[in-house]
């Protein structure tokens, strides 16, 4: 399970190496999750600016941008003006849950259920206000160019990790092509949301049926 922001490259593979232990518990609080969400979905930000998003202080938002940072979730932004606010964005690689040891424990697994909820509940509010407000947003055109899609495979478990593996690798790769390709056309920052998982409920029923 990641929230991704990968930097592009040469190398497409990708390789996330699930955090710890003490940064999952830095992580596993709702406004440091909000906090990261925004900065993965909208790019740098400060304490001022995410305060006045979230609705907190610019104190409470200060002091869980220093927690987050010294767990390297996220980091200083040096490309930006250092003047009385610091800018912070998402640290390179993002974030990726489910280490096996950490999954082991019930205190692990808790914090993992709760972080993931939350990137789930994030990624459906953001698909829901495009649902509902796309056209008159962006018109049409946009509109057109979405792509909402839904696909059910019959996978081995080894079928499901290479589906994320190559996932990561095309988007990278094209990450990569369009820093290099003249824009014909105006920008707009993005969120492509890519779900792959076994369906529980297909279980449950098999189970319930007396497979």
């Amino acid at each position: 399970m990641a929230n991704e922001d990968q930097p592009t490259g040469e190398q497409y593979e990708p390789h996330f190496e699930p955090i710890g232990m003490p940064a999952l518990r830095a992580l596993a609080h709702p406004l440091r999750v909000e906090i990261m969400n925004e900065l993965s979905d909208f790019g740098p930000a400060t304490a001022s600016m995410l305060a006045e998003r979230l609705g907190e202080s610019s104190g409470a938002t200060s002091y869980h941008l220093r927690q987050l940072a010294k767990h390297e979730i996220i980091v200083e932004d040096d490309e930006r003006g250092k003047g009385r606010e610091r800018w912070w964005k998402m640290a390179p690689g993002g974030v990726s849950l489910g280490g096996e040891e950490i999954l082991a424990s019930p205190a692990g697994r808790e914090a993992t259920e709760q972080i993931s909820l939350a990137w789930a509940y994030n990624n459906d509010r953001r698909l829901s206000a495009f649902v509902r407000r796309g056209i008159e947003t962006f018109g049409m055109d946009w509109m057109e160019a979405a792509a909402l899609s839904t696909t059910h495979l019959e996978v081995t478990r080894e079928q499901l990790a290479e589906l994320g593996r190559e996932y990561y690798i095309l988007v990278n790769r094209l990450k990569e092509k369009w820093k290099t390709e003249p824009a014909e056309g105006e920008k707009k920052r993005v969120q492509a949301q890519f779900n792959a998982f076994p369906l529980v409920e297909q279980e449950d029923r098999a189970e319930g049926s007396g497979r």
